[in-house]
């Protein structure tokens, strides 16, 4: 069984397996002990101080490619050469799906991510080199549904919205190349395949990438399944039967499960929505409009303009939400305030704000909630208010931008236990408690 308790006895959260409905799917974090993928001697955990640092690699990232300044490049890495795309940074916080794949349907556990648009696993042959995964590599050549596109295709012409990278050719077939903020990167074909999600839920024709030289922080999955805005997204090639709306449950530990669900089935009542705001125009993010925050029930004295000028996105792949420094520094005073009583540890990383919380088996923490445009308002569990390295350092788990004008972003730590929908067809976003229940 999957069950743990997080601080000692204090916080347990009961989650089960997703039903089994049509269009939803387990969900693991991809170091916990009930991924598939644990057992795999290449997939040891990182530690923490690596997470948070690849955490800020994937926010500045995000945050060049809203600003526009694609001042980043990439090191060459044998012949391949790609301009820097997407913070899409695979450290520990990552959560992972099982996706059938070609005929006969071979089960590939993908990462998604809401950050990225191409979908893509790795192939045989492989070329230069291929990272370490759990499943035997796929082989196009074994599917009889595999087939490559053309380099004259409108899908090839669309690789450059999806990955940054214009499609190039070999031999008339379209070759796709896409790059992370960690320098992680996949190249291979742009091809056309049999997706199974369930025995009653098969897509012919799903455009994805077949990775024949691939590198980087993906050891043990086989890729990534692109949940993004563009139109190579995997909802956008769904849109007819799911028109664009999927939601997950990420669960409050490595040691539970929740789901990714596509189409409306099953969403909760209870969901909250907020539009999709226009800072994510043009771009495979998900915007929201932070309008408020509260600790302890109390609105921080936060002037709009500092959440208004640079926005927010929704991030399934960053861990820690970041905020622009003055909402941060207002969350910590107050949020340090109320635990007082607490003595205070030495800050990790990106995180400031620490407690010594050991040999107490109680612990009283303010309540934090985020309100968004519309009325939309989400309180956090504990897992997403404090981040645990030990007992005796218990960290706040809020990180603040260096500048004013970098969006915030609403982490994967404080989305744990939410059921969080994806509306594209409606330009909203939505909420609800006890997602994984």
């Amino acid at each position: 069984m999957c069950n743990i308790c997080l601080i000692e006895n204090k916080y347990t959260f009961a989650s089960k397996l997703t039903s089994n409905t049509k269009s939803s799917l387990r969900v693991t974090h991809r170091h916990g002990t009930c991924s598939s993928l644990t057992s795999d001697k290449a997939t040891t955990s990182p530690d923490h101080a690596e997470i948070l640092r690849l955490d800020q690699a994937r926010v500045n990232s995000i945050h060049s490619k809203l600003s526009k300044k694609l001042t980043d490049r990439v090191r060459q890495s044998k012949s391949t050469a790609l301009p820097a795309k997407d913070g899409s940074i695979f450290g520990s916080g990552n959560y992972v799906v099982s996706v059938g794949i070609g005929t006969p349907k071979r089960d590939q556990s993908l990462i998604f991510d809401t950050g990225s648009d191409l979908t893509w696993i790795q192939c045989e042959p492989c070329v230069q080199t291929c990272y370490s995964q759990k499943e035997p590599i796929f082989n196009p050549s074994s599917s009889s549904s595999y087939y490559n596109v053309s380099c004259s295709s409108a899908a090839c012409s669309s690789l450059s919205s999806a990955t940054g990278n214009s499609g190039s050719c070999s031999a008339s077939t379209c070759v796709y190349g896409i790059q992370y903020g960690d320098q992680s990167f996949s190249v291979g074909f742009l091809a056309k395949e049999k997706f199974t999600l369930t025995s009653s839920n098969v897509f012919d024709g799903v455009y994805f990438g077949c990775g024949e030289n691939n590198q980087g922080l993906f050891t043990g999955v086989a890729g990534l399944l692109g949940l993004g805005r563009d139109k190579l997204s995997f909802p956008s090639q769904t849109a007819t039967t799911y028109n664009k709306i999927f939601s997950y449950c990420l669960p409050s530990s490595s040691s539970y499960t929740g789901h990714l669900t596509f189409g409306t089935a099953g969403i909760s009542r209870s969901v909250k929505f907020t539009p999709i705001s226009t800072i994510t125009e043009g771009t495979s993010f998900y915007g929201l409009d932070i309008v408020a925050i509260t600790v302890g029930g109390q609105k921080l004295a936060i002037a709009p303009a500092v959440f208004s000028t640079p926005g927010a996105v929704i991030d399934s792949g960053t861990v820690i939400t970041r905020l622009p420094p003055k909402a941060y520094a207002a969350l910590k005073d107050a949020f340090k305030a109320k635990m007082s009583q607490y003595p205070s540890a030495s800050g990790v990383s990106i995180l400031d704000t620490c407690f010594d919380l050991s040999g107490l088996k109680t612990v009283t923490i303010p309540k934090v909630a985020f309100s968004f445009s519309g009325g939309a308002v989400v309180e956090l569990g504990s897992t997403g208010v404090l981040y645990a390295f030990k007992m005796s350092q218990v960290c706040l788990a809020f990180a603040g931008n260096s500048d004013d004008t970098n969006a915030a972003i609403f982490g994967n730590v404080q989305q744990q236990t939410l059921e969080v929908v994806y509306d594209g067809a409606g330009g909203r976003v939505g909420f609800a408690p006890n997602g994984c229940s």
